[in-house]
């Protein structure tokens, strides 16, 4: 019904894939009806004449769509630095200070995780794949460029560089001020470049600034948001109270030890950011003043404790790098357990708890907004993957970890748990198929560097909801059972036994594992049904499971690392990518009738290849590689792209006179380099 107006703004986006993309976006948030697709066919932007080259039609058609809130957040977006990294709940931080957001206090991160998902949707912001849940993003260069012209007049974005910025800084006040800087200390912005701007509501700076002795932020009286990633900041902190209205404080990556004890008067702080300040190591104790705060984020820093009356903070959603104390000065777990509202938490240095009982007064199970928890011990394990010498795990600290993370069992709407460091030889028994219950809402599961767990968690398989798992360094596994995908026990949607295991995890990474040899699942055992994509890394697994050809059936993409032992690669009916390297052991890849990518590198005893009949692109990687192997001759990929020793580069050059033509003249591209 809808096809051919559809051709018709498809013909409107000229050939453009991002505009492509964002009228996909747009045309997701109307109603499928022929009335509301001709309103967007017909819209008067479309034929706006001479505007600037920054303002894409489709991405001002979808722009005007947005409501006026979302308008604020998307422009807003778009101060982002690009050399920063910006997780999802530092953006709606700042919104959050910033007013953007309207609705009640208690779930204004709700509200702001909302329009950050409508804004993907719109594909006006692009998740970056390296990172799990969409929690980072990117903006397009030219959606990012309609977005700064939009907000020309209220908001600056410049590079250090730029031989103009001083000019416009002096010659026009603004309410946001984004600076990006790759500069050194000859020749980096001066901080007092920046003081006409008293009108400032935001300051966000990536990179280095010239900050000196006598510098102050007492000619920025209504900041609300001061962000500083990369620079050193210290000379600033004496006047930090100065800034009455500040909600946002990060001051990532900076020099800062300590907080300035007059940090207790700034009322209407919400949000304070110290990731990676590495030589952070105290609050002052007036910090418990702030009722306001939202969030406190120490993550790798140098912290040693929180002050006594922590628990004051009963407003605290987000939690990261809180450092586990059994006494002393420093407040304990227990002042926790008041932080009903917690939607995020971590804790570090749980091996420095004693008593079980300490744990279980943070109250993990009471706190019903907790969406995601970080559960952390120091790692017990060198380069190698394997327990360090020097460290030897008693069975008295294997048990005493045991009981502290049994009493950490969080509530049953947890959605992403991510565990690190722990040396318990049993896990959790929240973690088991008896109790596994408790975690019925996991979408997202992180476990590395577990030093002496002989087995994965055997409960995994029943929760209906889970998406994705990692496990990264796990020494004492040697075998993955049947236990692991049929659990003797049930709690799942449904009561029946013949339930699909993982019914909806889409990607799955075993790395690290470097004792691990068998994996036992029998193909007439449902499971993996949805998994796209299997990462093994650094194992010793001999063959893969008969299983996954069976019943993993929409497993596309499998990438494959320094596994020794591992032969054969077949029988895999939907795979369409396969990334290969250091498989020392690997002679044989056939029967993938679906393959289409291959990347192969230093699988040095590779010599079969066959049934392989949709090969688009094949990638080959061997730097000491003097002949193309005898498989070539039996595939025919359409691509090839070739890393190798000088003396094949020259075979290759050759072309049709040289001793290697005959393995790949089929082949329409080839590409070939010497990696020398």
């Amino acid at each position: 019904m809808l096809k051919d107006i559809g051709v018709q703004i498809v013909a409107k986006c000229d050939g453009l894939p991002l505009a492509v993309k964002v009228m996909g976006g747009l045309l997701c948030q109307k109603d499928k009806t022929h009335r509301e697709w001709e309103m967007v066919l017909d819209d008067s932007i479309w034929s706006i004449s001479g505007i600037p080259e920054e303002l894409n039609h489709a991405v001002y058609l979808s722009f005007e769509d947005l409501s006026c809130c979302m308008k604020q957040c998307f422009l807003y977006y778009s101060l982002l630095p690009k050399s920063g990294l910006f997780f999802n709940d530092e953006i709606i931080a700042m919104w959050i200070s910033e007013g953007c957001l309207h609705g009640t206090s208690d779930d204004l991160e709700g509200l702001g995780s909302k329009y950050y998902k409508e804004l993907i949707l719109r594909n006006l912001i692009e998740p970056n794949t390296e990172y799990v849940d969409q929690c980072v993003c990117n903006m397009h260069d030219v959606v990012r460029s309609f977005a700064r012209f939009v907000a020309r007049d209220e908001a600056l974005t410049a590079h250090s560089g730029e031989t103009s910025i001083v000019s416009k800084l002096s010659a026009h006040e603004f309410l946001r001020l984004s600076l990006e800087s790759k500069a050194s200390e000859t020749d980096g912005l001066d901080w007092s470049s920046l003081q006409a701007q008293k009108t400032l509501r935001a300051l966000i700076s990536a990179g280095y600034i010239n900050i000196k002795a006598g510098d102050s932020l007492v000619h920025f009286p209504c900041l609300r948001t001061l962000h500083i990633d990369s620079a050193q900041v210290v000379a600033l902190l004496e006047s930090l109270h100065e800034l009455k209205h500040l909600r946002y404080l990060s001051l990532e990556n900076t020099d800062i030890s300590c907080l300035p004890d007059s940090i207790g008067k700034m009322n209407f702080l919400q949000y304070i950011n110290l990731v990676n300040c590495q030589q952070f190591v105290k609050l002052p104790d007036n910090i418990v003043k702030l009722g306001q705060l939202r969030c406190l984020n120490f993550r790798g820093t140098s912290i040693e404790g929180i002050p006594r009356g922590f628990c004051a903070l009963t407003n605290l959603r987000m939690l990261c790098g809180f450092p586990a104390q059994v006494d002393g000065e420093w407040c304990s777990l227990e002042e926790l357990g008041p932080l009903s509202w917690l939607k995020n938490l971590q804790l570090d240095g749980l091996e420095n708890i004693t008593l079980a009982s300490s744990a279980a007064k943070a109250k993990l199970g009471d706190k019903v907004h907790l969406t995601t928890l970080h559960l952390h011990c120091s790692s017990r394990l060198g380069d190698d993957g394997l327990v360090k010498e020097e460290d030897v795990i008693s069975e008295e600290e294997q048990q005493r970890i045991e009981k502290v993370f049994d009493e950490l069992c969080p509530s049953p709407r947890l959605e992403d748990l991510y565990i690190d460091g722990y040396f318990g030889q049993w896990l959790p028994r929240w973690m088991m198929s008896s109790s596994v219950v408790s975690l019925k809402s996991l979408r997202i599961l992180f476990m590395n560097d577990m030093a002496c767990c002989a087995q994965l968690p055997d409960g995994l398989c029943q929760l209906p909801y889970l998406e994705f798992i990692q496990i990264n360094h796990a020494p004492a596994i040697k075998r993955i059972g049947p236990e692991f995908i049929q659990s003797h026990h049930h709690h799942g949607p449904s009561p029946s036994q013949t339930a699909a295991a993982f019914p909806r995890l889409h990607e799955m990474r075993l790395m690290g594992m470097v004792e691990w040899e068998e994996w036992e699942w029998e193909g007439k055992v449902q499971a993996f049904p949805v998994l796209q994509e299997l990462m093994l890394k650094q194992c010793k697994l001999k063959c893969l499971p008969p299983g996954f050809a069976s019943q993993a059936r929409a497993l596309n993409k499998l990438i494959i690392y320094y596994v020794q032992g591992l032969i054969s690669i077949e029988n895999f009916p939907s795979l369409v990518e396969l990334d290969l390297d250091e498989n020392i052991d690997l002679v044989r890849i056939a029967n993938l009738p679906r393959l289409q990518k291959l990347t192969i590198e230093d699988c040095l005893e590779l010599k079969e290849m066959e049934v392989v009949p949709l090969l688009h692109r094949f990638t080959l990687t061997d730097e000491n590689i003097e002949t193309l192997p005898e498989y070539m001759g039996g595939i025919n990929p359409m691509h090839l792209e070739l890393y190798c020793s000088l003396a094949l580069l020259s075979f290759i050059a050759a072309g049709q006179s040289g001793p290697e033509w005959d393995k790949f003249s089929h082949v329409e591209h080839v590409k070939a380099y010497a990696c020398e």
